[in-house]
């Protein structure tokens, strides 16, 4: 039996830790007492503060793998920390700061080191890479949003991730890729209106998603991710952007020195919360063309999952936390096994890892229905 730590136990950590306990022994870790009590018996818990280098270093001394699911702010020098103590990781942090810093270090201790391992980035980029290994791809298009069922005013979202990492997608400029050059836009730019069978009309913009394949991948000469919400959404989130509430320059309020992004957040926390019985869904639409054994093709990919009433688990923590348990799998069974850092397009080139991916998910209920043109 394999032995495996989790870093952090937020609502996609805990999924995290449910899914890997049914085969390997887990740890659960995290600075919050009341998130590891709605962790099972069957997984071992510890209360520990991961912005401290020691208390990850005895948190992780006995791991197979880690798992590091805290939140983006801490990603970073966590992931480092991981390393630094030789051992292979599997990242859903979604950190701002560029991954392959890390890359000579994961190389020198001999880790395999996944980033970005959840839905989107994540499992949009396994799909690129098991494809762009197959065909000439011409063209990348992910589309994918979390959604709760309910649509309440004024806001019609709920955060399953801190709200600070949710609104890092608000302000952090977009970049994609258009002829072969890279195109940066503000976020929420180019926005419009998308139709889905099941989850109806919802409005996309521009989000930095692509991260990690602009570097990877510079022969695709067009590639865009966007992030859905519903209609209308994108006017308040440029009211508020406008207005400075997303800001991190401190200001003077009364003779006292604030950032306006730590006031919104403490206000948005409790309205965006998903709380415990609230359903979401998670919708992503994948799009792959070009040429592939001398026909032009395009492959799209359509996933539309739901809260699971059964274990009560958010879609979110779903889609994301069993991507990340099925690389783990993979990289577990020696099934990939790549030195250094590794975003998830490395995964399936050039191997079936794939289709394990997809039926590790299917098993759990997340399917992924796949049409070609």
């Amino acid at each position: 039996m394999k032995k495996i730590t989790v870093l952090g136990i937020g609502r996609v950590g805990s999924a995290i830790a449910i899914d890997l306990a049914k085969k390997n022994k887990v740890l659960a870790v995290d600075f919050n007492p009341e998130s590891l009590k709605k962790i099972p018996e069957n997984i071992e818990k510890s209360v520990a503060d991961l912005s401290k280098p020691d208390e990850i270093d005895k948190n992780i001394k006995d791991a197979d793998l880690v798992i590091n699911a805290v939140p983006g702010f801490m990603g970073f020098k966590s992931l480092k920390r991981i390393i630094e103590n030789n051992k292979n990781v599997v990242d859903i942090a979604f950190f701002p700061e560029d991954a392959f810093e890390l890359d000579e270090l994961a190389k020198k201790h001999n880790v395999t080191a996944v980033v970005d391992c959840g839905v989107a980035p994540g499992m949009g980029n396994i799909i690129l890479g098991h494809h762009d290994a197959l065909m000439k791809v011409e063209n990348y298009e992910c589309l994918v949003g979390g959604l709760p069922f309910v649509r309440t005013y004024p806001y019609e979202y709920k955060a399953v991730f801190s709200p600070i990492d949710v609104i890092e997608e608000y302000i952090r400029p977009a970049r994609y890729v258009v002829n072969s050059q890279l195109v940066v836009r503000e976020a929420l730019s180019d926005a419009e209106l998308v139709e889905f069978e099941q989850a109806g009309t919802l409005e996309s913009w521009n989000s930095d998603g692509l991260r990690s394949i602009i570097k990877t991948m510079p022969h695709i000469p067009n590639m865009i991710e966007k992030t859905l919400r519903y209609p209308g959404t994108i006017d308040y989130l440029r009211v508020l952007r406008h207005t400075g509430f997303f800001s991190y320059d401190y200001i003077d309020v009364n003779g006292i020195k604030i950032r306006p992004i730590d006031l919104t957040t403490k206000l948005l926390f409790p309205i965006w919360q998903l709380k415990e019985g609230e359903e979401d869904f998670t919708v992503m639409r994948i799009k792959i063309s070009g040429t592939e054994n001398g026909q032009k093709v395009e492959y799209q990919y359509d996933l539309y999952d739901k809260y699971c009433r059964e274990t009560k688990t958010i879609s979110m923590a779903r889609t994301t936390g069993y991507s990340a348990t099925s690389v783990a799998e993979l990289v577990l069974n020696n099934k990939f096994s790549r030195i250094g850092i590794c975003p998830p397009e490395f995964i399936a080139q050039n191997n079936n890892n794939l289709e394990d991916i997809l039926n590790y998910q299917r098993e759990r209920g997340v399917i992924y229905e796949i049409t070609k043109k």
